[in-house]
């Protein structure tokens, strides 16, 4: 395997805006892939937050052989912060990539976006004999437009010509699913041969059952999980709905809201609102046999992520790990959702609460189907959806950009 994605003593630098590492999963993973397969890797990423609870906030860190470069950085709240963040962000990582330059050659500059404004360093280590990657995370200008409520104003168009100017310069692609392989070819005119799908999976050694915790259903027979990010297009808010409306079918579960984000204060307050707060816990961001412990007990997981132009084609996460967790699911019916879940989920009408309360009440009342779904999702995490597939087209697509693959 190490002589399909290049020589012992090869170089990569990979480059994230939007999340520390390896806080962000995705970016640690394919580092430590590389790492083995033979590569110096290095990162530059910025900081996590510090004080109780903190994680990455050192300025270095050894990860898994990996070396991590990490600046401070206030992330924005409302968009007209966005400018200054990414300013901020932009000015560090050259000021890191060049730096790291200076100690030796880089073969391959890896950027990961949100933001599509990363391009320009790309471009500066391409001077120096660099190949370009650009690892496509998310749809900046349909985030744009699903968190914002934004129309295709100028804001939209000036996005889409980032994106555009990040395709260009990069020599190949790694899409996270084939919907955004689609746009990639598509609008961002890039051939198809140097696009190579890279889906996010659970690690195998992060994420298996263990034992339930009864403590977390605080007196319940059943408990549900929501996993991931709490910003505004997550849908937090139309999973507190959906209690809601399932508080007045049955009174036998208790929810657990696992993570936080920018819509989290929003969320915590509609509980309140609904008189829900003794049967929803929320517990932020915690570790992963934290995780591990609640997916194990979780009945039911939810997946409230609404249908706008970035969700529909976006691969959730979460979804992947409570298939990994053998956990059955409830999910607004999206595309993207659909074809990851298949049948460890049941798909909700978009924008009916009262649709995804029924779902989940089912369920809970047939733990034989509960067994069969959960079964389905494992499989699915085993075969098409593993990480194990997902390492070979990475390796691919760095074999290809190092010259060594067609075209």
């Amino acid at each position: 395997m190490a002589s399909s994605s290049g020589e012992v003593g090869r170089r990569a630098l990979l480059i994230v805006e939007n999340l520390s590492v390896p806080f962000d999963r995705r970016v640690a993973q394919e580092a430590r892939c590389l790492h083995e397969h033979g590569w110096t890797v290095e990162v530059i990423c910025p900081r996590g937050p510090d004080g109780p609870g903190g994680y990455d906030s050192e300025p270095e860190a050894d990860v898994d052989g990996v070396r991590v470069y990490r600046y401070p950085l206030a992330t924005a709240g409302r968009a007209a912060g966005y400018l200054r963040e990414y300013s901020v962000a932009l000015l560090h990582t050259l000021r890191l990539a060049v730096r790291l330059r200076l100690r030796g050659r880089i073969d391959v500059v890896h950027l990961c976006n949100p933001p599509d404004l990363l391009f320009p360093v790309a471009l500066l280590l391409r001077i120096t004999g660099a190949r370009v990657v650009f690892d496509h995370h998310d749809l900046s200008p349909e985030l744009y437009l699903s968190r914002f409520g934004a129309r295709q104003d100028v804001v939209y168009r000036a996005l889409r010509a980032l994106e555009w100017l990040t395709f260009r310069s990069a020599d190949v692609v790694l899409s996270t699913n084939e919907s955004y392989r689609a746009i990639a070819v598509g609008r961002g005119r890039v051939d198809p041969r140097r696009v190579h799908v890279v889906r996010s999976a659970p690690a195998p050694d992060r994420l298996w059952p263990g034992p339930p915790d009864p403590s977390l259903g605080r007196g319940a027979r059943h408990v549900l999980c929501y996993l991931g990010v709490m910003g505004p297009q997550d849908g937090v808010d139309h999973a507190v709905h959906a209690l809601a409306r399932l508080a007045e079918r049955r009174d036998d579960w208790h929810a657990v809201m696992v993570g936080s984000g920018d819509a989290r204060p929003a969320a915590e307050a509609l509980v309140r609102e609904y008189g829900l707060a003794d049967r929803v816990t929320f517990t932020g961001r915690v570790s992963d046999e934290r995780v591990r412990s609640v997916l194990s007990t979780a009945a039911v997981c939810l997946a409230p992520d609404p249908l706008n132009p970035l969700n529909d084609v976006s691969t959730m996460n979460k979804i992947v790990e409570y298939m990994a967790m053998g956990r059955p699911t409830v999910s607004v019916d999206l595309t993207e959702s659909r074809i990851s879940a298949g049948e460890a989920a049941v798909y909700a009408r978009p924008g009916d609460p009262e649709d995804f309360a029924a779902l989940v009440d089912a369920l809970l009342d047939d733990p034989e189907r509960r067994r069969r779904m959960g079964e389905a999702g494992q499989a699915r995490v085993r075969g098409d959806l593993s990480w194990e597939s997902s390492k070979e087209a990475l390796l691919a697509g760095y074999a290809q950009a190092c010259g060594k693959g067609q075209p």
